[in-house]
């Protein structure tokens, strides 16, 4: 992450996860520059409200912040994890689901991504599976390159593999069931605690739903990865300068910067945007001109 993102994290001697732009009480991001520098995120909500995340945005989330973007760098393959449907989050904890999407933006050869049960997979297989510490065995594996996009709907088993890089936006929730641990333990003998009863409600079986995404990407301009309920994500791959108009969108607009360096240019003012960094658009803000200083890429995420 320090080398490909330009992620600074000292004094921490490694840094595997980097939340980039989060209204998570306890973990709000702080705007960086500006003459609403030191103020966060939900603090701007409170201010500004329509103006910042757009009209039917607020009339939905209020001074929530409705995604979650971060960087996540595995090392070593992560546990297998499951979130609860916005259903089930909000019975059980009055909190929204996670639904997430993962775009690869580096990865080692022979490196992948753990996403759904193979075809056939009952509630039965996964607790014996579960039991014999063979959950592994049940799950899809797909080996991934940079540019590879896969959608993992709340209740898809899923985990990142070792040697991936990769920028995952999701709704925002920390509400994480933790299933399978590649039966690691600690230097004490003690594995990571399991949620196995609790995922049961939520892990979705059998499912025929593809995630990886295929889309075309198109040269100077917008090309579109995705629409779902919870957030519409679009591809910008350009080497001339784009101008973008918002009238169509009532929504905020992310833009993370997964190559090159872009300027963004709006009412006589410019914010430079480098490769690992996430600008934040307001909706009331109706035009802006990208100016790419080298050949970039941003995805460009809005509810």
């Amino acid at each position: 992450m320090t080398t490909l993102l330009n992620k600074d994290f000292s004094p921490l001697p490694n840094c595997g996860e980097s939340w980039e732009l989060s209204g998570v009480e306890g973990d709000v991001s702080v705007v960086a520059n500006g003459f609403l520098s030191e103020n966060d995120l939900n603090e701007l909500i409170e201010i500004y409200m329509y103006d910042l995340v757009g009209d039917e945005p607020y009339q939905k989330y209020g001074l929530g912040f409705p995604l979650l973007i971060k960087f996540i760098d595995a090392a070593e393959d992560l546990s297998v994890q499951v979130h609860p449907d916005d259903k089930l989050a909000g019975e059980r904890y009055g909190l929204n689901g996670k639904t997430e999407l993962w775009h690869v933006l580096d990865a080692d050869s022979g490196a992948g991504l753990y996403v759904g049960f193979k075809s056939g997979t009952t509630r039965q297989h996964y607790l014996d599976a579960v039991k014999n510490g063979t959950v592994e065995q049940l799950l899809r594996f797909y080996p991934v390159s940079k540019g590879d996009t896969f959608f993992i709907p709340a209740g898809t088993v899923h985990a990142i593999g070792k040697g991936v890089l990769l920028a995952e936006i999701q709704q925002t929730s920390d509400i994480t069931y933790r299933i399978f641990d590649w039966n690691r333990v600690d230097e004490h003998g003690k594995a990571r605690e399991l949620h196995v009863e609790e995922a049961l409600d939520a892990i979705l079986f059998d499912t025929k739903q593809p995630h990886k995404i295929e889309y075309e990407l198109s040269l100077n301009s917008t090309s579109k990865i995705i629409r779902s309920d919870f957030f519409k994500i679009n591809m910008l791959s350009f080497d001339k300068p784009l101008q973008k108009s918002y009238h169509s969108i009532d929504s905020f607009v992310i833009y993370i910067c997964v190559e090159g360096e872009i300027h963004f240019l709006y009412d006589k003012k410019i914010e430079i945007l480098k490769k690992g960094e996430v600008l934040l658009k307001p909706a009331i803000l109706e035009s802006m001109n990208l100016v790419p200083v080298t050949a970039s890429q941003v995805l460009e995420v809005y509810v």
